[in-house]
């Protein structure tokens, strides 16, 4: 499609609403953009005045998931800098990097390394308009590659996701869990049933039950605690807005079909 200067404009408050969404998700340690990107997919799909044409396409749904996952890398250095601790892959490795050269991540990092820190503003900056140019000069190869019949792309994609998986853990257990998750979701899509709730259910599951466990046990100690915690007050206020909207929606296309 092409992506014209009232297309731009048209789309910004759907960008700032999805970027906040990816910067919000990349604070949190070790989520990723693949989640943020699905939220604000979601949130976009769910505010819009048009969700069936969702998942053919649409600019609306394009510009949610890609401008969550870019807000994300950004939103994971914060955790990074200020605490030491990696927000996802990419800065768990910049980490790597930072201990080799003996720079210690927290607080201090201004301070004693205050350079290193302009430095990363000042390469992220660059990088944004580097990725900008790169992706306007090769939009018109880029599109090409959709025009690869599916018989000989799909083959292709399954393969190398198979080799991912072998790759990250070394196990052909692996392998089989694509396999069945795959035929798994094919169901499902045939059903009618919608798949992303049950991704982000099976990647927030686990760091969900542990953050659960955390705040019960701090409750115990103390159960105003959460109160005095202006940042947790506000994801919960953000999570209930959520809901409610959501829910509205659903009742709304519910009466109308």
């Amino acid at each position: 499609c092409c992506f014209s200067r009232k297309g731009l404009f048209s789309q910004l408050g759907n960008a700032l609403r999805s970027a906040l969404i990816g910067v919000g998700i990349g604070v949190l340690p070790c989520i990723g953009g693949g989640v943020s990107g699905m939220i604000a997919y979601t949130v976009a799909k769910n505010s819009s005045r048009h969700p069936d044409k969702y998942g053919t396409g649409i600019i609306d749904g394009i510009v949610a998931s890609e401008t969550a996952n870019n807000a994300t890398i950004g939103g994971a250095m914060i955790p990074l800098l200020a605490l030491g601790i990696p927000g996802d892959a990419v800065t768990a490795m910049l980490l790597g990097g930072f201990m080799v050269h003996d720079i210690a991540p927290g607080p201090l990092i201004f301070d004693k390394n205050g350079p290193v820190v302009y430095g990363i503003y000042t390469a992220m900056i660059i990088a944004t308009f580097a990725m900008l140019f790169l992706e306007f000069g090769g939009m018109r190869f880029f599109i090409k590659l959709l025009k690869i019949p599916k018989q000989y792309m799909l083959p292709i994609i399954v393969t190398l996701c198979c080799v991912g998986a072998i790759g990250e853990s070394n196990r052909i257990f692996d392998v089989w869990g694509i396999l069945i998750f795959g035929l798994l979701g094919y169901g499902l899509l045939k059903a009618g049933i919608p798949l992303t709730p049950m991704i982000l259910g099976f990647i927030l599951g686990p760091m969900f039950e542990l953050n659960v466990r955390k705040s019960s046990q701090l409750y115990q100690m103390d159960p105003f605690s959460f109160f005095h915690r202006p940042i947790a007050i506000v994801f919960v206020v953000v999570t209930i807005v959520t809901l409610v909207l959501n829910v509205r929606a659903g009742r709304r296309a519910a009466s109308e079909g």
